[in-house]
Parts: structure tokens; C-alpha cells; sequence
């Protein structure tokens, strides 16, 4: 029996919560993950598990194991990548997740950049807006926007990015257009929910120094990014959204910001990593490797005048694809 693999299999099954996604996590069958741990409570002599058709619960013996096979593990990681490191280049599976938004348009038309660099890193990039559970998931790291909130959780800032309350020239020529936040009493937003937890998230300014939400009436509201702003270039209602998605949009004349003044202040953008696994070489790069992307982006500086330098003007005749793929293109050539 290979102890050092039961000790990685057993804190998998438990930071899943699951023999199934613990088996999947580690591309092993389930039966041979059930054998594992059988054969290990068999060595060591105590039920570090009770099984339920539900959920699985700790024992004390094994929450004692549990927690000495995650200083070893940890402890052998950095060992190994402390020797590795100097001699070959980062290796290796890494799963990411991050907002289709951002991986679409600024991340992915970069990502040969990134291959180039570290060819033995395999990427295993998930794209959408729902949260993940990174150790339950077994996702290395995440690209998160907005504060974090997780505790066991350890985030980098790597950017940071403006919104624009906007909406298109026909809907302000059927509502007007609100001169002060107050106005929006009188106005249609298409609204954002959280996924996780169902709220509907207000409009966000900045009055006097101070962060104001502004809740609106609207018909449809949305989970997804990119479906939000459709429904926004439809005249549907009101939107606020990052300037790197609208920007195209605003310079093609599809779309009208307002309220200007009142914008709120720079929502970060941070990669995310468990603060109980050692920060491996994989991770390491691919976090300065976004944070280097991002930094050569006017966009996500979270400056007032970043939308004037980030994109030559589009005529209003241009194609929306024309105005997003400048976008794109103009991360995947800072590099």
C-alpha cells in the first residue's frame, strides 16, 4: 500500500465531501478511492469516516489524521518544488476558473503567450459566473471579482476595474436620460442576481463620497454576464457593467453612459488560492501571469481615463465583433 497516495486520497475525501468527486478530482475510479480508504483505516486501526448515503463525517481520530496529513503534504509539496523549481520549469495539471467576461475577452487572447512560456503546464480553464468551491471542486485557482469573503481563502489583487451605467440611444430617447441618481426612479434597469444566493444586486454610485445602491424596477433580470449585456444592446432597461465589456459598445455608439460622475469606485479583481496548500510553482506563475496581463491593460487600472486609452475610436458603422476583438486584441499584444 502506498501510504503517501492514501494520505492524498484521504484529504481529497475529505475536502469533497464525496468519494465520487474525489475520484473524479483525482482521475481515479471511484471503487479504487473506496479501496484506499478502506485499506488505510485497516492500517492504522480506527474508522476515520462515518458514511452516510448523504454526507460523510470525520471522527475525531480522523479529523486528528486529517489535519497531520495536510501539514506532511504540504510540508513534501514544498520540499519538492523548493528542489524542482530551480531545474525544471513549472509541470504539471492546473485547473482555473474565472467570469466568462474576463476569460474571453482579455485572459484567452493571451493564453499563447502563456503556453509559450510554460508548454508542461496542462490547463484546465472553467468559464461562468457561478462561485466555485475550490477544494470540494479541487480547483487550484480562481479569478474572483469583488471583495472575498471566504476566510480560508488567500487573494492576490491583480486588477481592478470601473463600471458604466449605460443603456441604449433609443431607450433614452423613449425615457430620457437621468441627470442625477435620483432620476432613476423613473427608469427600467435590467437587473443582476447572484447565483448563490438569489439576491438582486442594485445599481452602485458614489454621492459625496459615499457608496450609494439604488434599487430599480425591471422585467427580466439575469446570472450571466454576457446575456446581461445583450439584454442591455436590446433596450430592455438600464445596465451597469465592467468598462471593458460596454467600452466597444459605447464607442460604437450602441450604447450611452450616464451618471458619470456618480460612478462608483474600482471593484478589484483578485486571484484566488486555499491558504492550507502550499503555493506550488503552476499556481505561482499562472497568478503573475494574469497579474502581468492585466497590468499592461489601461482597463482594468480602475482609472477614470483608462477607457480614453485603451481603444482607438470604432465608427459607428463597425461591427460589435470589430469592437470586442480590439478589446481582446489590445491584452494579447501588451505581452
Amino acid at each position: 500500500m502506498d501510504r503517501f497516495q492514501a494520505m492524498q486520497v484521504f484529504v481529497r475525501v475529505v475536502d469533497s465531501s464525496s468519494f465520487s468527486k474525489a475520484a473524479d478530482t483525482l482521475d481515479m475510479p471511484r471503487a479504487s478511492v473506496t479501496t484506499v480508504i478502506q485499506n488505510l483505516e485497516a492500517l492504522l486501526g480506527v474508522r476515520l469516516l462515518h458514511r452516510t448515503t448523504r454526507r460523510l463525517n470525520l471522527t475525531p481520530e480522523g479529523a486528528a489524521y486529517y489535519e497531520r496529513c495536510v501539514r506532511i503534504l504540504a510540508d513534501v509539496e514544498e520540499t519538492e518544488s523548493s528542489l524542482a523549481y530551480g531545474s525544471r520549469p513549472p509541470h504539471g495539471k492546473l485547473r482555473v476558473d474565472m467570469p466568462g467576461s474576463i476569460g474571453r475577452l482579455l485572459l484567452l487572447p493571451a493564453l499563447t503567450d502563456f503556453r509559450n512560456r510554460y508548454p508542461d503546464i496542462d490547463l484546465m480553464i472553467g468559464l461562468g459566473d457561478k462561485p466555485v468551491d475550490l477544494i470540494q471542486e479541487g480547483v487550484d485557482c480562481v479569478i474572483r471579482v469583488g471583495s472575498l469573503e471566504d476566510s480560508s481563502l488567500v487573494a492576490r489583487r491583480v486588477g481592478a476595474f470601473r463600471t458604466v451605467t449605460c443603456a441604449t440611444p433609443a431607450y433614452f430617447a423613449k425615457f430620457g436620460e437621468p441627470l442625477s441618481v435620483a432620476d432613476l426612479e423613473q427608469h427600467v434597469a435590467i437587473n443582476y442576481f447572484h447565483s448563490r444566493t438569489g439576491r438582486t444586486r442594485g445599481f452602485e454610485f458614489t454621492v459625496d463620497g459615499k457608496p450609494v445602491e439604488v434599487k430599480m424596477t425591471g422585467m427580466v433580470a439575469l446570472n450571466d454576464a454576457d446575456a446581461y449585456l445583450t439584454c442591455g444592446l436590446e433596450g430592455l432597461g438600464m445596465i451597469q457593467l465592467a468598462s471593458f465589456m460596454v467600452l466597444p459598445h459605447l464607442r460604437s455608439g450602441r450604447l450611452k453612459e450616464v451618471l458619470a460622475q456618480w460612478r462608483p469606485t474600482p471593484i478589484p479583481i483578485s486571484a484566488v488560492y486555499p491558504h492550507n496548500r502550499h503555493l506550488s510553482p503552476k499556481v505561482r506563475v499562472f497568478v503573475d501571469w494574469v497579474a502581468e496581463v492585466f497590468e499592461g491593460c489601461p482597463l482594468l487600472s480602475g482609472r477614470e481615463d483608462a477607457e480614453k486609452s485603451c481603444m482607438p475610436t470604432v465608427s459607428p458603422d463597425a461591427s460589435d465583433r470589430h469592437g470586442v476583438a480590439e478589446v481582446a486584441g489590445e491584452v494579447a499584444t501588451v505581452l
